[in-house]
């Protein structure tokens, strides 16, 4: 039992300094990726509810995804120092990422629980309730876009 103590103890302390190492241009190319992958599967989700054929595999799939990177911890990747520079592109974050956190707060709770949702109705494969669903996620990002993302 201690050494699983010490394994546990360990595993943290090294969790905590691999976060410090990362350096900021790695923590920005990770989000614009998560974000990018969640934007993808977004675009499939929104295919099959708002095309003629309703794909529940499809919708799944995506809906899973996009459930995993929501609960994954994103926040973790707005480090000191990358609000401003490079990932794969210049970051868009506003800096209102770092000066309202309990706003943004908010917005992430509210796009986990809809992102969690999204995933229990997908696998019911009711179409009308995916899409429901569906325009209740969306909500949820534009919301955070709006409030957090510089425009284009």
């Amino acid at each position: 039992m201690k050494s699983r103590l010490l394994l546990a103890v360990a595993l943290i302390a090294l969790a905590g300094t691999a976060s410090a190492q990362v350096k900021p241009e790695d923590a920005i190319k990770w989000r614009q990726s998560g974000y990018g992958f969640m934007a993808w599967n977004m675009a499939r989700i929104k295919a099959n509810v708002e095309g003629a054929a309703y794909n529940k595999e499809e919708v799944v799939k995506a809906a899973n995804a996009i459930q995993a990177i929501a609960n994954s911890g994103m926040g973790a990747l707005y480090l000191p120092g990358t609000d401003k520079g490079t990932g794969w592109e210049k970051t868009r974050a506003k800096p209102e990422i770092w000066t309202e956190k309990e706003k943004l707060g908010k917005a992430a709770m509210a796009f986990n629980a809809e992102a969690n949702e999204m995933a229990k109705v997908a696998a019911g494969g009711d179409a009308a309730a995916a899409k429901a669903q569906f325009g209740k996620l969306a909500g949820t990002c534009k919301g955070c876009h709006d409030d957090f993302k510089i425009k284009d």
